[in-house]
């Protein structure tokens, strides 16, 4: 029957061409992906933000955290606070010029308590050489190089790789 092979044929050539179709659509989001990947490239120097200041202490030990510094700093100070905004403690951040700094954090509160487990808040109060007040916080640092890694993309933030869905904001 005449008309059932012009069906059939029609039907095999839909077929084929959806086929065709998705192996383009398959090509090109690969390709798009590692456009992408590649883009971020771009984004070193810029600073990521990781969108929280949080950090986790477990009683009984130091904790360690990293905070970056747009600016010199001539005097200032790292400052814990809990989930309300009350200050905990104060870390001196010394005269240093602009960068990140590691941190390390006994846990304890200004009397020499220690503190509970739990998770609190690191940010900064400094003056710049000129004289000006400024604030920082951690969590927010310069993009210093993009790895790529298992199909993944990954940006170093201070001394340490973090995925790219990790961070909240690039600017």
């Amino acid at each position: 029957d005449s008309e059932k092979i012009l069906t059939q044929t029609s039907q095999l050539a839909t077929l084929e061409a959806t086929d065709k179709t998705n192996k383009a659509l398959e090509e090109l989001a690969l390709s798009l992906g590692a456009s992408q990947q590649f883009s971020m490239v771009s984004a070193i120097g810029k600073t990521a933000d990781v969108g929280s200041n949080a950090i986790v202490l477990d009683e009984g030990t130091d904790t360690t955290f990293e905070m970056y510094f747009p600016d010199a700093i001539n005097k200032g100070t790292v400052e814990i606070t809990d989930v309300n905004g009350n200050v905990l403690k104060t870390l001196d951040v010394g005269t240093n010029p602009k960068g990140v700094y590691q941190f390390t954090w006994d846990g304890t509160n200004t009397a020499g308590n220690a503190l509970d487990s739990g998770i609190y808040y690191a940010s900064a109060k400094y003056t710049n050489p000129d004289g000006d007040s400024l604030t920082t916080r951690m969590g927010a640092y310069p993009i210093e190089s993009v790895k790529f890694d298992s199909g993944k993309t990954y940006v170093k933030l201070g001394s340490s790789y973090v995925e790219l869905s990790e961070i909240k904001e690039v600017y």
